[in-house]
């Protein structure tokens, strides 16, 4: 790169547009150096500026009484009482993991883990959310394989549960995973720190590991659809290191029980660039870098190198001037570098040095004021067309072992496997026990639920009535633990922002979201857009994942969904039957097509609030939500769970079976509990819909009609999947 004439062609290798290069030309005055092309390439990059997504992004509510800290931070963070914050983030690493799975995984965790412990918090749990392609594509269990291995290697070197996630398959993400990580820790209340750059002459510490080549330009790679020439890209990947990471939260955590920090920041997306940028900006200082003191591992590095390399496991810190030493002495003890490399400027400006010669001189204000906002034009989705009624080919019996069998329904134990999700001895809770995780903070009786949760295909679809029920099914599905849900953080994957169709998709999207979380009461305080995630004009489904969390005031209340013998079965919300965009349908009958189920946002409070009530006082022996692939699906998972059979009823006579059992009417729990008949009147009492469905109790699932299915039967129509495909 170095000796590269900077001008529109560089700048436009760099992401920048014409207008984009020609704003950058007004500010500087001048020609940009090389450094200076590459800094405002990855500032107004759409990963950091997000500039296709601001305009709708404003409409999502982000206050309540409990959120302490909203959008704008490293992550969000929210009162969970007793003095204690819960901190908690979601990102996506999707074009790293397409590129290099492993590694893209990996240091996606890597990423999130920074901006959680990075505010103070002790990271406590990590989630993930995870779409891959058609199982028969010849790349898909490459992916799979590296994806899976990335995230436990990292998790389980680092010494953070993974705790629960979500796995899709589908053709649309042949040529583009979703990789989307999320972390949550605790923190004392009143100990949040910032970014925000404070104290004219403080001096810039840069601690962690040293500086390479690896993952330069990644953000911009980040911000460009893949074409044939993906397997390039591998230079822009970054390389982690967990054990690294492990020294680094501890080293940061001890002085952050010091006054030795002003601000800090995560050297994430455009690494020592962002960072310094975004601090100073806040701060509304100026900063100067002496990359000479930058500590690097290799030899001949350029400033354009250093400014944009996106090496992992590295912080940028503003400290007291008195409190360098203690903050040295700490990172020495560790055995991690620090390195004081610059300080903080009345200029407000960022200026960068390098061999005597300044690489960098640019003003912040401008930078950051006139990154590009784009008003993109928008083509809303057409409606689907009305699906009709669909004939049952295969019957109760059949349909049922081929969906729990299928990818988007078999378990994951494979997965869950190479993950340790016990690690801390805190987790009460652990993936497939229940609806969502939930982690007990150390200590203390009160616990975390926390889970991730979007359907795709209902996106497709409808992105306004899918997205408003990722959030729903999200704030179920801390509901059915017993969760007193907080807040979300959500990652919006979708494909090229400059077709109409897709910004339609978005913009939809965040409505449906904005509509759910009011409803709700369940506000967004993070979160992370990744848009142009396509390959050869081939977009991914509309995926706005959403990461949800809730509280418990004490972590024994929490019900997971295994059923045990001698208990009522009780289906909690209403049943219409509806098979549009589901498994059922797409499994069974060959189809993708109707809308999606329709989300009753005051009928989801009622049922939601009433359940969780009936959870905490003590009345439910197991629960667990019904959605892909409905209530039949719902018992087979809880049966099995708990080994315990059931004796189903039949379902109303005005509903087919298969619409009856299989279809994926939204807001409905079913509840295992002692007494049915107290169920039902408590739920007239509240105006819920509520009918018993059947008892637990035997070895097998016995369907209404007398057909009997034997639990050994289901766990190996279950289990095979992913063993058999992946080879172990």
């Amino acid at each position: 790169m170095t000796g590269r004439v900077v001008d529109a062609a560089l700048a436009r290798e760099f992401g920048l547009n014409a207008e984009e290069y020609g704003r950058a030309l007004a500010i500087m005055g001048r020609l940009p150096t090389l450094a200076e092309l590459g800094i405002f390439s990855v500032m107004w990059s759409e990963h950091c500026s997000y500039k296709s997504s601001r305009v709708w992004l404003r409409q999502l509510p982000t206050a309540a009484p409990w959120v302490i800290h909203g959008p704008g931070e490293n992550a969000g963070v929210v009162d969970i009482g007793d003095g204690l914050a819960a901190v908690f983030k979601m990102e996506s690493h999707n074009h790293p993991s397409f590129i290099e799975p492993y590694q893209g995984a990996a240091t996606g965790v890597g990423g999130i883990l920074r901006d959680v412990f990075t505010m103070g918090a002790r990271p406590i749990a990590n989630l993930n959310a995870l779409r891959f392609g058609d199982p028969s594509h010849p790349r898909t269990r490459r992916v799979v394989d590296g994806v899976v291995r990335g995230i436990g290697g990292y998790g389980n070197c680092v010494g953070v549960p993974t705790v629960g996630g979500e796995v899709n398959f589908h053709p649309a993400f042949d040529g583009n995973p979703l990789v989307n990580a999320m972390t949550v820790g605790i923190a004392p209340r009143d100990r949040i720190f910032l970014s925000a750059a404070a104290g004219i002459g403080n001096p810039v510490v840069y601690v962690g590991s040293k500086t390479g080549r690896d993952g330069i330009h990644g953000a911009t790679m980040a911000s460009a659809a893949f074409g044939e020439d993906s397997e390039a890209k591998r230079p822009t990947v970054q390389v982690g290191d967990p054990f690294t990471e492990k020294l680094l939260i501890e080293a940061c955590l001890e002085l952050m029980a010091t006054d030795a920090i002003v601000a800090i920041q995560d050297m994430g997306a455009a690494g020592l660039t962002s960072s310094s940028v975004e601090m100073a900006g806040k701060g509304g200082v100026g900063i100067l870098l002496d990359l000479d003191a930058v500590p690097q591992r290799e030899h001949g590095m350029t400033a354009y190198e250093m400014m944009l390399s996106e090496s992992q496991e590295r912080m940028l810190m503003v400290l007291r001037p008195d409190r360098q030493d203690v903050a040295r002495a700490i990172f020495e003890k560790w055995e991690l570098d620090f390195a004081v490399i610059g300080r903080l400027t009345d200029t407000g400006r960022i200026v960068v040095r390098h061999q005597g010669r300044i690489e960098a001189d640019i003003p912040l204000a401008p930078l950051a004021d006139q990154a590009p906002l784009y008003h993109r034009p928008t083509a809303p989705p057409p409606p689907p067309p009305s699906l009709g009624a669909v004939a049952d080919p295969a019957g109760l019996e059949a349909a049922l072992l081929r969906l729990i069998g299928c990818p988007d329904l078999c378990s994951r134990a494979w997965i869950w496997d190479q993950y340790d999700a016990t690690v801390g001895g805190q987790t009460v809770k652990r993936p497939g026990a229940a609806d969502a995780a939930v982690v007990r903070i150390e200590g203390h009786r009160r616990a975390l639920a926390l889970t991730t949760d979007c359907t795709p295909r209902y996106c497709a679809a409808d992105a306004e009535a899918g997205a408003a029920q990722a959030v729903a099914e999200a704030w179920r599905n801390l509901t059915a633990v017993g969760a007193r849900p907080l807040a979300i953080t959500d990652n919006l994957n979708f494909g090229n922002p400059e077709r109409p169709e897709i910004m339609g998709q978005f913009a939809s999207a965040v409505a449906g979201m904005a509509a759910a979380c009011r409803a709700l009461d369940f506000p967004v305080v993070s979160g992370n857009v990744s848009l142009y995630n396509e390959t050869e004009g081939r977009s991914i489904l509309p995926t706005p994942a959403v990461g949800g969390l809730g509280v418990l005031d004490d972590a024994a209340q929490a019900v997971g969904i295994a059923l045990r013998p001698g208990l009522d079965l009780v289906l909690i919300g209403a049943t219409a039957g509806h098979l549009g965009q589901s498994l059922w349908l797409r499994e069974i009958a060959g189809q993708e097509a109707g809308s999606p189920p329709p989300v009753d946002l005051a009928a989801e409070r009622r049922a939601g609030d009433f359940v969780r009530a009936r959870i905490l006082a003590g009345a439910v022996a197991a629960c667990h939500d019904v959605s892909d692939g409905g209530l039949l699906v719902a018992v087979a998972e809880m049966a099995l769970a708990g080994d315990a059979g059931c004796r189903l009823e039949a379902g109303p006579p005005n509903l087919p079976p298969h619409a009856f059992w299989f279809g994926e009417d939204q807001g409905r729990y079913v509840l295992a509990v002692a007494d049915g008949a107290a169920l039902l009147a408590a739920a007239a009492a509240a105006g819920v819909p509520a009918q018993r469905i059947g008892a637990s109790g035997g070895g097998g699932l016995t369907l209404p009609g007398g057909a009997t299915i034997s639990l050994a039967t289901l766990r190996r129509a279950h289990e095979r999947f992913l063993p058999d495909w992946l080879g172990d």
